[in-house]
């Protein structure tokens, strides 16, 4: 019976000290994987910048047709490419001065700016426009300025967004051009004056549209660059730090779970208690009927 209780006992400290142990690799194993910094400033600007311009690029490309009779399809794709770098720096002047001439070196434009800080704490952020063919060798050359915090390349299709919007500027000039032709009938003046506000309207929305299809254009085709240089000393942690941390998260983590495991088994234990209690007291009931 004692040998049985052992090997029971032996068996649970086992199976809770290696549940210990992996929680514990898995968090000093985090804390090396973990670098990004978060900072609230650099992503409110590129957030309230972002309704504000969009640059758009074009790849055309033929779509071959599996009969052989049928001609290949031409597509005219519309795509928006943005990559995102946040690097932190340790020599803020020279590597602004390296961002700088990396954007200039591959015909890139610099379509807003914002630069914050004190020496020491200094922060620049850059939304770069750079032709689509340049976009890679930008990118790969920016991602070695600094300390990369993070970086990433998002690419989404604007096709059918693009599609939609000529659709819509050529419901809006036929409608126009009805209207026009109504005009010219003649007829009273309140309906000669409804018909010019309702003229206006439509020229002023073939204008928002235009705005919009502007940025489609080959001649405005950019790919886009958000570009974080944060001044800040490098810190390196030591290994016995992220030993401490880790066992400290470890510990406070493996007991909550634990107490959390011992409150739901001895909350079920009294639930199946009390429907037992109650089975019983219904076979008691049962029997004196």
């Amino acid at each position: 019976m004692k040998q049985n209780f052992r090997k029971r006992f032996g068996k649970l400290v086992f199976i809770l000290l290696s549940g210990f142990l992996v929680f514990f690799i898995f968090r000093l194993m985090y804390g090396y994987t973990k670098t990004t910094d978060d900072n609230p400033s650099q992503t409110q600007f590129f957030q309230s910048i972002s309704n504000i311009k969009k640059n758009y690029a074009s790849k055309k490309y033929e779509v071959k047709s599996k009969s052989t009779t049928l001609s290949p399809v031409k597509v005219d794709q519309k795509y928006e490419k943005v990559a995102v770098v946040s690097t932190k720096s340790t020599e803020f002047d020279k590597e602004e001065k390296q961002a700088r001439g990396e954007v200039d070196k591959y015909e890139g434009l610099i379509q807003f700016e914002q630069k914050s800080g004190n020496k020491g704490y200094r922060k620049l952020n850059l939304l770069i426009g750079v032709p689509p063919e340049n976009f890679d060798a930008l990118y790969e050359n920016l991602i070695k300025i600094g300390k990369i915090q993070a970086k990433q390349i998002t690419k989404k299709d604007k096709t059918n967004e693009y599609k939609e919007l000529n659709a819509k500027k050529a419901s809006l000039e036929k409608i126009r051009n009805s209207l026009i032709d109504l005009k010219s009938k003649g007829g009273k003046i309140e309906e000669y004056m409804q018909l010019e506000n309702r003229i206006l309207e439509i020229e002023q929305q073939l204008q928002g549209l235009g705005v919009s299809l502007g940025d489609f254009d080959d001649e405005n085709e950019f790919c886009t660059v958000q570009f974080s240089l944060i001044e800040g000393k490098e810190t390196k942690i030591s290994f016995l730090h992220r030993v401490k941390v880790a066992l400290e998260w470890t510990i406070k983590f493996y007991l909550r779970m634990m107490m959390t495991l011992f409150f739901l088994t001895f909350f079920a234990y009294l639930f199946l208690s009390a429907i037992e209690k109650l089975k019983l007291i219904e076979r008691i009931i049962n029997r004196e009927d």
